[in-house]
């Protein structure tokens, strides 16, 4: 189906989005639902929006032209159209409209993969319908008559219809809780391995996906496109100094996302709950990866947890950087504390951000003396297979070595 994206810019909004970035980010969200082709994208400047069209009665005529000569199936408005001005426009143009909202639900009604981002995406898709109703039915002609049980004589074709969907709204919140009771299970069985958590997040299409494909082997959907993740994966890594840890890819962040739909999707967002570092992937090659990197921290302080988990920030996609501006970006990253410059399709900066990692996972550690005979030829060999002698003192029949390892290394030489 050919579509038209539209971006209103409306003077009079004060969450007003800088309209060109603003039309490409809808332009990729359109080329992220399957069978559809982006045939033009425009936008279109608004003192105000008019509470029954949005546009004005010119505007209005001059895209219909446009609509009919380009053969346009699909009209996606990049931003909030009220049920009246989308009943009303179609009825104008003569084709279908989606605005921001409906179109991201699209595209997680056909991402999500696991049980539970299905049923979030219907209980998402539920609560926006519900509010749209007035689309099919504007008038009390169509009247069904019952035996008073429910909905009584008279009831209006628009109130079964809201009380069906109420009804599906709690059959599925139903479902949703048994599902989330399965995750908290494996949630706490998860957390009796002694692996650490690392969660990629970040805006959407910043290159998480190929980050966690080029550390774990895993084929996970990584294409240039938005939301190409939408449940979280999970994989068991080891790391180059021998931690294992499991690596979770998580749902990319986007700007001006609707609330209910980032409540929906809580679910691919609860692995960050629990992680024990966060990885911060930014496309650093975006002319807006400021603005992007900030809605993303904004979204971890909503969640509560950028103040509890450490985080690494990474500079991705540094292949795409001019070669000059690459090189300054580097002396930036090195200049500041927790901040790496890579490329996951390359391979550049991973060995130095992956080192990072493990340090800041590292458990404690803490000195002791250790006095072996000089026969112990074993377990002075495992001391120093594990790297943690920093000194010894040599005596007559033994020699005491002075070791910095943790309580599990501790443990571990023991029972030797």
């Amino acid at each position: 189906m050919r579509a038209l994206v539209v971006h209103p810019d409306i003077k009079a909004d004060r969450a007003r989005r800088e309209p060109g970035p603003a039309l490409e980010e809808a332009v990729a969200l359109a080329a992220a639902l399957p069978d559809l082709e982006v045939a033009d994208a425009l936008i279109v400047g608004l003192p105000k929006a008019q509470p029954g069209l949005l546009f004005g009665t010119g505007k209005i005529a001059e895209l219909k032209d446009r609509i009919k000569a380009q053969d346009i199936g699909l009209v996606l408005i990049d931003g909030p159209v009220t049920p009246v001005q989308q009943r009303n426009l179609e009825k104008e143009w003569g084709v279908k409209l989606l605005d921001r909202t409906g179109l991201i639900l699209e595209i997680f009604a056909d991402r999500a993969a696991t049980r539970e981002g299905v049923l979030q995406v219907e209980l998402a898709a539920l609560s926006y319908q519900r509010t749209r109703l007035v689309r099919a039915w504007t008038h009390l002609e169509r009247q069904r008559g019952g035996l008073g049980f429910v909905g009584g004589p008279g009831e209006t074709q628009i109130e079964a219809d809201r009380r069906a969907i109420d009804e599906a709204v709690v059959r599925i919140r139903r479902q949703l809780a048994r599902v989330v009771k399965t995750r908290a299970l494996h949630r706490k069985a998860r957390k009796k391995i002694p692996y650490p958590i690392v969660a990629l997040v970040g805006y959407t299409n910043a290159g998480k996906s190929t980050l966690f494909n080029h550390l774990t082997g895993a084929e996970v959907l990584a294409k240039d496109m938005l939301f190409a993740t939408l449940d979280p994966t999970m994989r068991a890594v080891s790391l180059p100094d021998g931690t294992d840890v499991i690596l979770s890819d998580t749902v990319g962040f986007i700007s001006d996302l609707p609330t209910q739909l980032v409540a929906a999707f809580r679910a691919t967002l609860e692995e960050v709950l629990d992680a024990d570092l966060i990885v911060h992937v930014r496309d650093i090659s975006h002319p807006k990866t400021e603005e992007q990197a900030g809605d993303v921290v904004k979204i971890l302080r909503d969640l509560g947890v950028a103040e509890t988990a450490p985080l690494i920030e990474v500079w991705n996609k540094m292949d795409r950087v001019p070669p000059e501006t690459a090189e300054a970006l580097r002396t930036m990253a090195e200049r500041r504390e927790g901040v790496f410059a890579v490329s996951a399709l390359t391979g550049e900066g991973l060995p130095a951000m992956l080192a990072a990692v493990a340090q800041t996972l590292a458990p404690p550690r803490h000195v002791s003396q250790v006095a072996l005979a000089h026969s112990d030829g074993k377990r002075r060999a495992w001391l120093f297979g594990q790297g943690v002698v920093e000194g010894e003192e040599p005596g007559e029949t033994e020699t005491v070595l002075r070791v910095l390892w943790t309580d599990r290394q501790e443990q571990a030489f023991r029972r030797l």
